[in-house]
């Protein structure tokens, strides 16, 4: 079983290292979110997969029934336009080969995970995923429980396990490292200013993408 290092600088997130997956921030999901403000989270998220594509980092989607839940918020979709989620019906996304074999063909071991349900459909992956020898790092502020309760014990449940709790500007600065990455650099700072605190009358709308999007 590999654990994330506790200390020094291999304990950071590279762009390099690093893999994305999103898992079910879809419209019936988000209706049940009593952790946070439910557009709070479809704003971390949105920065999250902004800041993840203009570093590079690969990055799954993936729904849990989508006939059902809906398809992703749609400011989600938008981010990767072309990418259709991979749609499961397994509660744990790592059950699912094809989303194992995702990110196993990129070749990299920091693996972050951002979901809804934080208590499900988050906590199992990351556990199974750690326990496989990943070093696996939860978004917090990008996921959210059915309560508060929920969310805190699923997110102690992870650390006890090796997983890392972290924010998404949190994740997006450890990425940038240098001030002197000026194309990255532009992207963070716009990433920070429209998503990082929700200002009025920039509230994500939590409706799911249309039909088609991804085809």
């Amino acid at each position: 079983m590999s654990a994330v290092a506790g200390t020094g600088l291999q304990a950071l997130p590279t762009f390099e290292e690093s893999v994305l997956v999103l898992i079910d921030h879809q419209p019936l999901h988000f209706a049940h979110v009593n952790s946070h403000e439910p557009t709070l989270i479809a704003n971390s998220v949105i920065g999250l997969a902004e800041t993840a594509k203009a570093f590079g980092v690969p990055t799954i989607l993936t729904t849990m029934v989508e006939e059902r839940g809906g398809c992703l918020v749609q400011g989600l979709q938008d981010v990767f336009p072309e990418r259709k989620p991979i749609d499961r019906t397994f509660i744990n996304a790592w059950q699912d080969d094809r989303v194992v074999e995702a990110v196993k063909v990129t070749g990299r071991r920091k693996l972050i995970i951002a979901g809804l349900w934080t208590e499900i459909c988050v906590a199992m992956p990351a556990l199974q995923a750690a326990g496989e020898g990943f070093e696996v790092y939860v978004v917090t502020d990008a996921s959210g429980g059915v309560s508060k309760e929920a969310h805190d014990v699923a997110v102690r449940r992870m650390v006890r396990a090796g997983v890392v709790p972290i924010t998404w500007s949190a994740l997006t600065y450890e990425l940038q490292r240098d001030g002197a990455w000026e194309e990255t650099m532009q992207v963070v700072a716009q990433a920070q200013a429209e998503y990082d605190v929700v200002a009025p009358g920039r509230e994500v709308e939590l409706l799911a993408c249309h039909a088609g999007a991804g085809d």
